[in-house]
């Protein structure tokens, strides 16, 4: 960590999820539908993905992610880069919730260290967070050469995976970093929230607020584009066909 990382670190630290935390949407999609939208013959990922969704089961997160990225099959890194800029100026910080940008502005006006944290590939995972003015930005490593393999390696950035990953950058916590505020929607998250010292949960699902009524937790409910759980599944089905 960087004399300026340690500074803003010992101020406090702000810590935020990307995907229906910051953005309503699950970013993974709206990438995807980006890329159809602009090669429509990657659509034909979607019968290599029909045929391994009885297996999700068994091929977990970290599998089925492998899997849905072979919409990227063949891209070089320049063009993969394009993408992400032409995506990310669309999206951000346009499409955010104005309240988390909010929350994020008082954490950089408090000179805290501000920490994207997300399961979704890093590859733009990483522009988001410059174009968002975070101090660092982490996601699901992708791993390729010059151009993108059918079924890419990755270590899914998920759950525990997000707190083991971050420690090495910021030092493990003491039962929770000092001056911490984590953000999330996701029980997925639990493991980075139970290192924090305050949380704001957002849009929970009654599970996830249950727990976070139990520890005191803000919970906070900014109006999603869509409406109720049918809108939310034409928005997804429209956007992994890129339609």
């Amino acid at each position: 960590m960087t004399d300026e990382f340690r500074a803003k670190f010992d101020r406090g630290l702000g810590l935020f999820d990307l995907d229906g935390t910051l953005i309503a949407w699950d970013t993974q999609m709206l990438f995807c539908d980006h890329v159809l939208k602009r090669e429509g013959w990657r659509r034909l990922y979607l019968m290599f993905f029909a045929a391994f969704a009885p297996a999700a089961k068994i091929l977990g997160d970290e599998g089925m992610k492998r899997v849905f990225l072979s919409y990227l099959w063949k891209a070089d890194r320049v063009q993969i880069e394009a993408w992400v800029k032409d995506f990310v100026a669309d999206f951000f910080p346009g499409r955010c919730y104005p309240e988390l940008l909010e929350r994020l502005q008082r954490h950089r006006d408090a000179g805290h260290l501000t920490v994207l944290a997300s399961a979704s590939p890093e590859f733009y995972v990483k522009e988001v967070g410059r174009v968002l003015g975070f101090d660092l930005a982490l996601g699901t490593p992708v791993e390729f050469g010059g151009t993108m393999p059918l079924l890419p390696d990755l270590t899914n950035h998920k759950g525990g995976e997000k707190v083991r990953r971050l420690s090495k950058i910021l030092g493990a916590p003491d039962g929770t970093w000092p001056r911490s505020h984590g953000y999330s929607d996701s029980t997925a998250d639990l493991p980075m929230l139970d290192v924090c010292c305050e949380n704001t949960l957002v849009n929970p699902s009654e599970a996830l607020s249950v727990i976070g009524r139990k520890f005191g937790w803000e919970i906070v409910r900014p109006a999603k584009p869509w409406k109720g759980k049918s809108g939310q599944v034409v928005e997804v089905l429209r956007r992994v066909a890129g339609v």
